[in-house]
């Protein structure tokens, strides 16, 4: 059974409109312990995301206001551009509403998502957490890395218990009782024997692709080598 966000997300989310103010914005942050508010319309549907780190363009460009001569890091600006984070941060300084400073479009992935593909679009995007959507982009919750993390928490009962229905009869192969399945420490081990090679390839490869899992080792046999080795084109001199 694969694991989807919505299986792990934070649906209680603090949430903001376009037009709140800069100030309850900051007062949200501070009282809920959060660093970032997804931004909606009137139908929860998602604009954007408004961060500290968006408020804090005010502070980052104090001097400016000050008169005095200021631009960011060129680290930070390189950040910023490979982040897509296009908008332009003196204009986020000024800002007053949640519209002004949020960072649009935010990076959002559906509920049905695998959390593979969550934690591939994490890693694409630079960010440690995602707004997770319904079909017409309305706020469903936010799945963050500590929440995929917790995939890794499962005890080795149910790893294995989830390892074992993922080698069902329904999968091709005939000789189930074949495979024997270990888990310690989140680490699979696959032993026994199946018809085909085909069959163990079959369960390693289900093993590999279950959420939560360490590492896989096997040490499978078969007794009929059904993959065809591809034979090597050797250039003639």
């Amino acid at each position: 059974m694969r694991t989807t966000v919505k299986d792990v997300m934070t649906t209680r989310v603090a949430s903001v409109e376009a037009g709140t103010l800069f100030k309850e914005v900051a007062e949200l942050l501070v009282e809920r312990g959060i660093s970032a508010a997804p931004v909606v319309d009137g139908e929860q549907r998602v604009l954007g995301v408004v961060s500290e780190g968006d408020l804090m363009r005010k502070e980052e460009f104090r001097e400016q206001y000050c008169g005095e001569s200021y631009r960011p890091p060129l680290r930070a600006r390189l950040r910023r551009r490979m982040a897509g984070q296009t908008a332009n941060s003196s204009g986020k300084a000024s800002g007053r509403t949640a519209a002004d400073l949020m960072t649009a479009p935010a990076v959002t992935v559906p509920e049905s998502a695998s959390i593979s593909r969550a934690a591939r679009v994490m890693d694409e995007c630079g960010v440690k957490r995602l707004v997770v959507v319904d079909s017409e982009g309305r706020l469903r919750g936010i799945v963050s890395q500590r929440d995929l993390l917790r995939m890794y928490l499962r005890d080795d009962d149910e790893t294995r218990r989830r390892v074992v229905e993922g080698i069902s009869p329904q999968a091709r192969w005939n000789d189930r009782e074949g495979i024997l399945v270990e888990v310690h420490n989140g680490i699979v081990t696959l032993s026994g024997h199946t018809r085909k090679r085909s069959d163990a390839d079959a369960a390693l490869r289900s093993a590999r692709h279950l959420e939560g899992v360490v590492d896989v080792r096997e040490t499978l046999s078969w007794r009929e080598n059904d993959l065809l080795e591809v034979p090597v084109a050797w250039d003639r001199p």
